[in-house]
């Protein structure tokens, strides 16, 4: 066998394969010989067809069953020759229609392309610099929290001597009717609770349902936008007929000691709430300030070392990525099927968001092994506890379910690859800056916690520090 290495790219590699008609012509007489063996053919007995009336009868299929037998082992023979660490499955033509007809008096010529993964280079990764910034946290943020809280803790007291204003929540019986396409199935909807001038709500249903009292009926038209995030209803005109069962009113709880009590053992009065609001808020501002510092520090390292990265990878992780973002919305409550959203488009988008993490993975892996960076078996069962807990999982599920990536294996990447971006972040030259608020094009700390789990992990972002707002609920009517 004869083989030709083409280098087309760092990660794209050709492979030109001649195969000898001498190895051809002995795999065509064992598997004419096979045919020969069990062949039925008209005039002659089982088993004794001449091997030349066997090849014209069944000329394709034996054809076929050549190309199986010598084709693979011959690409796996020219990949392990050039030693080369191919990646996916290599894409195969034939280049010659001779050594087809006449097999076994022509070589066979085969066209193999493949991907590898590209040979990286370390420079300077220590000493690398970036600036931390912690978000400061004020009184108003504080008092933001504890609104968010008083909220959460309200109350809906019944309305009696009054008709329904806004912030007031109505529960509603809904009864609508598709007025230019009344083929369409009804709406009916039960003890739907709309907090009228709410988050959500549509402004005609505020609108036609203040004043309302219970056991009255309000008849009412809305017109929807066309974007709106239903696409059932989006761009539809739709009459209701709404019977209010009930008019509550929120209460707020009286901001005082007894009501920070009420949230739990570890508050003793108003005062100490405040103070463990104001540590918890300062606890993620300093761990979003981490996660900004690493994030910057993965840039840097990343930039600091361009290099082509595997189509096969990028376009892996992009598809991980986008997985991520359809359980995100399911998470949320969202249907993607049910979203007027260009998936083609959004995947193109993170393409290099997904280059970046691999070419990210690709580095922390070289510095692990520069470094010599181990990972224990204690280490690997803390970190499968830990995803157990946050993912409300038993160890052994999770370990079900690493199998399937690896196994212990996977999960020690992502350690000895944590490991290397904490030894480079030790290592680089920080300042301390005063806090600015910036909008970046992708989130770095993201990026970071990515590259440090590697291309094929499932994404594990840390929360940033944002202000705890609480909501009452109300139905986005």
């Amino acid at each position: 066998m004869k083989t030709e290495l083409i280098d087309v790219s760092p990660t794209r590699k050709e492979i030109k394969v001649e195969i000898e008609p001498e190895t051809v012509r002995a795999a065509y007489d064992r598997v004419s010989d096979r045919y020969a063996q069990h062949a039925t053919v008209p005039g002659f007995r089982p088993g004794h067809a001449p091997r030349e009336v066997v090849r014209t009868r069944f000329k394709d299929k034996i054809r076929g069953e050549v190309l199986q037998e010598i084709v693979p082992q011959a690409i796996q023979d020219a990949i392990a020759e050039h030693a080369l660490d191919v990646i996916g499955e290599p894409g195969i033509h034939l280049d010659n229609s001779e050594g087809l007809g006449k097999l076994g008096t022509e070589p066979i010529n085969v066209h193999v392309h493949v991907e590898v993964l590209p040979e990286v280079t370390l420079g300077e990764y220590k000493g690398l610099e970036a600036a931390r910034r912690v978000r400061p946290v004020t009184d108003e943020d504080v008092e933001r929290v504890i609104d968010g809280l008083r909220e959460a803790s309200a109350s809906l007291q019944p309305v009696e001597d009054r008709g329904a204003e806004v912030g007031d929540t109505v529960t509603v019986n809904f009864h609508g009717k598709f007025v230019e396409t009344p083929e369409e199935e009804d709406i009916k909807a039960d003890e739907v609770d709309v907090e009228l001038g709410g988050p959500g709500v549509q402004q005609e249903f505020t609108d036609n349902l203040l004043g309302v009292k219970a056991d009255e009926e309000k008849t009412f038209t809305v017109d929807y936008p066309a974007d709106f995030t239903s696409r059932g209803l989006a761009g539809k005109k739709v009459e209701y007929k709404a019977m209010a069962t009930a008019v509550r009113r929120k209460e707020l709880p009286d901001l005082d000691d007894e009501w920070a009590k009420s949230l739990g053992e570890e508050f003793e009065s108003l005062d100490n709430l405040r103070e463990k609001v104001l540590e918890d808020l300062q606890q993620r501002a300093g761990v979003e300030s981490d996660n900004r510092l690493r994030g910057e520090v993965m840039k840097k390292l990343v930039e600091a070392h361009p290099f082509e990265v595997p189509e096969t990878l990028s376009e892996h992780q992009a598809n991980n990525r986008l997985e991520a973002a359809v359980r995100d919305m399911i998470e949320r409550g969202m249907d993607p099927r049910g979203q007027q959203i260009n998936w083609e488009g959004v995947r193109d988008s993170m393409k290099a968001q997904a280059e970046f993490d691999v070419r990210g993975s690709m580095l922390l892996e070289k510095i692990g092994e520069q470094e010599k960076i181990e990972v224990s078996d204690e280490e690997i069962e803390a970190e499968i506890n830990e995803i157990a807990a946050s993912s409300r999982q038993t160890p052994e599920q999770v370990r079900v379910a690493l199998t399937k990536q690896g196994g212990a294996t996977s999960i020690a990447d992502r350690l000895r690859n944590r490991k290397a971006l904490d030894l480079i972040v030790e290592n680089a030259s920080v300042t301390d800056e005063e806090w600015r608020e910036e909008i970046p094009e992708e989130d770095e700390a993201s990026a970071a916690q990515d590259s440090a789990a590697g291309p094929e992990q499932t994404e594990q972002k840390s929360e940033a520090p944002e202000e705890q707002e609480t909501q009452s609920s109300s139905s986005e009517a």
